[in-house]
């Protein structure tokens, strides 16, 4: 493979890449709408690959040139093919005939002396050790990656908007009364309304990192989008872990428990209890979803099948598409799996309207440091996570 070829291929390798991490945004969204910041990493790799497209179309005009050259090449050797060639191998098939033809050299045989000089010529063999220096180390692409940026629980909750700086939620803790008058002209009764606040102090979450130019200009595929993808989905994970931990560390240890070795009505008897407290903390705003940690995904899909569940409490759970995000749903409640728990065996059943989270997105921030030949990248954003009422969050135990 020539240097063209080869760098044709890496090319072609970087937009292979590019298209394999917009088909995970892709799959992370679930057929949903992409979020404000998945619609930024696609469109960030569009633009990458229109310019790695730019650099293809001359080295594919060469490439074309160069083969129309070998074909002339080709065409002016065929009228050369009369000239002499290399003398050819010779092969004796025994013992026999290379002595017969040594007897036949020494009586004056001018083609059994050619056919002996050939045979008896002492060949030096070339090989790949011989020469280091003249092979390649090819880099095939795209670079292995094996990491899951997806936020279920933030996305299915949607981040709001973040304010700037700190800033309070309003929250009614005590309600006006009514009751049934005790007689006629007696007095109604009269409570008061009470609102108090809600602080919420969002926290900045990002990551940096300095490439040396030489880096950037020598790196196949290049190292600066394999970078800021990394640091966009490593703050991904982060701010999916922040919210995931603060739901379940704040939530309510409900008294549900899914037992050992489990049936599928018990577990579908553990989602409906658990809807059921839910519902008393909420008075049913906002919609039901859990949220259960891989290894819990793992104990409970295989009791509900993914074929024909006919009067069943689920309709079922498909091991070919395990991974993060909704996996399937349990008496009607959607189970989404994420990695942001920090224990395993983690599931808690909430209402969105008992959670919320809201986020500033800063994106990548890039800066030259002339000093020492380097580019110097980040990726943050502003983060919080609000829980409005403990009691609509239901840990369910899993032993």
């Amino acid at each position: 493979m020539g240097e063209t070829d080869q760098v044709l291929a890496s090319y072609m390798a970087e937009i292979e890449e590019r298209q394999t991490f917009v088909d995970g945004i892709f799959k992370a969204a679930a057929g949903k709408d992409l979020s404000d910041e998945q619609l930024e990493l696609v469109n960030d790799q569009k633009k990458q690959m229109e310019k790695v497209n730019a650099k293809i179309e001359p080295l594919l005009e060469m490439r074309r040139i160069s083969g129309d050259s070998a074909k002339r090449v080709a065409e002016i050797a065929r009228y050369m093919s009369d000239r002499p060639g290399p003398p050819p191998e010779v092969e004796y098939r025994s013992a026999g005939e290379y002595i017969l033809d040594f007897v036949r050299s020494s009586t004056g045989s001018e083609e059994a002396k050619s056919r002996l000089t050939t045979y008896n010529r002492a060949a030096a063999h070339q090989t790949t050790a011989d020469n280091p220096g003249l092979l390649p180390s090819p880099i095939l692409g795209p670079v292995l990656n094996f990491i899951d940026a997806a936020r279920p629980v933030v996305n299915a909750l949607g981040a709001r908007q973040l304010p700037t700086g700190s800033f309070s939620r309003p929250k009614i803790t005590q309600h006006t009364a009514v009751a049934a008058q005790s007689a006629e002209k007696a007095e109604l009764v009269s409570q008061k309304m009470t609102i108090s606040k809600l602080a919420v102090t969002p926290a900045t979450i990002g990551g940096y990192l300095n490439i040396s130019r030489q880096d950037l200009d020598w790196s196949q595929p290049g190292i600066l989008d394999i970078v800021i993808n990394d640091l966009a989905a490593q703050y991904a994970i982060k701010t999916e872990a922040t919210a995931v931990q603060a739901f379940y560390a704040g939530g309510t240890a409900g008294t549900v428990t899914i037992p050992a070795s489990p049936t599928a009505d018990n577990v579908a008897a553990a989602f409906w209890g658990a809807a059921a407290q839910v519902y008393a903390g909420t008075h049913g705003q906002g919609r039901l979803l859990a949220a259960a940690s891989p290894d819990v995904l793992g104990i409970l899909g295989g009791l509900f099948a993914p074929v024909n569940p006919v009067d069943s409490q689920s309709t079922g759970f498909n091991a070919v598409s395990f991974g993060q995000g909704a996996m399937g749903s349990i008496g009607g409640i959607p189970v989404y799996v994420t990695s942001g728990f920090a224990a395993a065996k983690s599931l808690m059943v909430l209402s969105s309207a008992s959670a919320e989270v809201y986020e500033d997105r800063i994106g990548a921030l890039q800066v030259v440091e002339p000093s020492v030949l380097g580019l110097q990248v980040a990726w943050a954003g502003v983060f919080a996570a609000l829980i409005t009422e403990a009691t609509g969050i239901i840990k369910v135990t899993v032993t």
